[in-house]
């Protein structure tokens, strides 16, 4: 009996130090801090790796994540300027940079600054209309750090960024801004289809307008040179007439060719025939019915028996041919020949 109740101390011994050991070696992970108390009074914390504390004297912690934090909070409604409710989602990243005021200074710190940040948000977002407020989401981040950051100093956090996730409109709200974007949207096709139809009649107008220009200059040009053209053909034939120096019979008759090509136009229905026509007519027959006169060289060979007679005959003959086309003319279009303006004898 003895000897069981030996051997069954010694078991409770040797438990009891294996577990007193055990309690006095605590290892904490990286990125991890645990706060210790000794006889119910802060004493120290224990920093990442292998730490020694006092068993049933020295009272460990659970630890404490040193790492930068995300906590997503649940919409909370706020109230705007404009007296409308909207529901604001909200992001926060902080960092616990002190154990010890994380877990003496403040009994939660999360549940601490979700408040503060519900709080600190209906502050900044009660000094903005709806409009302002869907629009300045960086200066309500800014704020609410700003305010954040200084309040939990004290607590041993630190706040890093504070991020807005949603905000939501009451329905009748969001579907009264579809209709004005819808409207803004039509209105800015309706005024770019607007530019773009004026752009297009304006890029027209330039075009048609450099293209009438360059007819215009075109057809100027064309004129011109054919001007200089004519005017250089008459020119030469002006100075080859009188250098050649014709009389006034050759000038009658080539008068009397260029009758008929007046009447070859399909629009000539009306002709002039002046009375020094008959003048001409006589000329042509008194040219031909006149013996040639005689070159120097020629002036001691006599001229054929008939030959004048003939050639006076054939001028006479083409004269009458053409007096008679001409005069056909004139009657088919009813129109008489102008006689020539008479001549006054002096008195």
């Amino acid at each position: 009996m003895e000897i069981s109740a030996l051997l069954v101390a010694g078991l409770v011994l040797a438990l009891l130090a294996v577990f007193t050991v055990l309690r006095a070696v605590r290892i904490v992970p990286q990125a991890r801090a645990r706060n210790v108390e000794r006889l119910g009074r802060y004493n120290r914390t224990l920093q990442p790796g292998l730490n020694f504390v006092i068993p049933y004297i020295d009272r460990v912690y659970p630890a404490i994540d040193l790492r930068e934090q995300v906590v997503s909070f649940q919409p909370q409604p706020v109230i705007t300027e404009d007296n409308l409710v909207v529901e604001i989602d909200t992001v926060l990243y902080f960092q616990v940079t002190d154990p010890r005021a994380a877990a003496y200074e403040i009994a939660s710190y999360l549940q601490a600054v979700e408040q503060l940040t519900v709080t600190t948000l209906r502050n900044v977002v009660g000094s903005m209309d709806l409009e302002k407020t869907l629009t300045s989401r960086d200066t309500i981040n800014s704020q609410l750090r700003g305010v954040l950051d200084e309040a939990t100093g004290k607590w041993g956090i630190r706040v890093n960024r504070v991020e807005i996730k949603a905000i939501d409109p009451p329905r009748t709200i969001k579907d009264a801004m579809e209709k004005q974007m819808r409207a803004e949207r039509d209105k800015r096709a309706a005024i770019l289809s607007a530019e773009g139809q004026r752009q297009s009649q304006i890029l027209t107008a330039e075009g048609d307008k450099q293209a009438a220009v360059l007819r215009a200059e075109g057809n100027r040009t064309a004129k011109i040179l054919k001007a200089e053209g004519q005017a250089r053909a008459i020119d030469h034939v002006f100075q080859a007439v009188h250098r050649n120096d014709p009389d006034p019979k050759l000038l009658a008759y080539q008068y009397l060719q260029t009758l008929p090509q007046l009447a070859q136009g399909q629009g000539n229905t009306f002709f002039v025939i002046p009375s020094e026509v008959t003048s001409a007519l006589s000329g042509i027959s008194k040219a031909f019915a006149e013996a040639l006169p005689k070159s120097p060289a020629t002036r001691d060979i006599s001229a054929p028996d008939g030959l004048a007679e003939k050639a006076a005959d054939d001028a006479a003959r083409a004269a009458e041919a053409a007096a008679e086309a001409v005069a056909d003319a004139a009657e088919a279009d009813r129109i008489r020949p102008f006689p020539s303006a008479p001549t006054s004898s002096p008195s």
